[in-house]
């Protein structure tokens, strides 16, 4: 199988099911988002000396996938295919692990300033690309687009784990939050 098929010369693209589409679609941009959200997880997991924190990355950069193939399907036509499906208790799964860490670290006093450490500010990173994919997927929805209701939540709350995962790591690694001390 070649990779590059010559379809997308021109600008278009095919979701699954089908239909073509121009690249520029805001469908495109928001499974491209999560494209890049997955990838930017590869990376943090690369980061990640802990394998428990590990193994719950690659967790969720499986359910990037499928939140990116659902994206990437046309909502008004039959896939043919299976595609896996973002569950309740994925979130709840979040929400599990935001919580285990959010207990092994001081409570927060001040606003944190993304940095300390490559890691950690790899970690505030992800959160951002995180926060983008949920505002074109949120703006996906607003035109009228299907999008899954989980999605929009699942994206959410991951960006709250990310947060959290980049003072627990930081923790980890023995680094001082960087406070923000606002200028006078």
């Amino acid at each position: 199988m070649k990779i590059y098929t010559k379809t997308g010369d021109a600008g278009n693209t095919s979701l699954i099911g089908g239909t073509k589409i121009p690249k520029s679609h805001i469908r495109i941009e928001s499974y491209g988002n999560i494209d890049e959200l997955n990838s930017y997880f590869g990376l943090v997991s690369d980061y990640l000396q802990n394998e428990a924190l590990k193994n719950v990355s690659k967790t969720i950069q499986d359910r990037l996938f499928t939140i990116g193939s659902s994206l990437a399907c046309d909502p008004d036509k039959e896939t043919g295919m299976h595609l896996p499906d973002l569950r309740e208790e994925d979130i709840s799964f979040l929400e599990k692990e935001i919580d285990r860490m959010n207990d092994a670290l001081p409570v927060m006093k001040h606003f944190i300033l993304p940095g300390g450490h490559v890691a950690v500010s790899t970690i505030h990173i992800t959160r951002c690309v995180c926060r983008r994919a949920e505002r074109s997927v949120v703006n996906l929805l607003q035109h009228e687009q299907f999008v899954e209701p989980l999605v929009i939540k699942y994206l959410n709350r991951l960006s709250d784990y990310l947060f959290v995962l980049a003072r627990y790591v930081g923790k980890q690694l023995g680094v001082e939050e960087v406070i923000w001390e606002p200028r006078k």
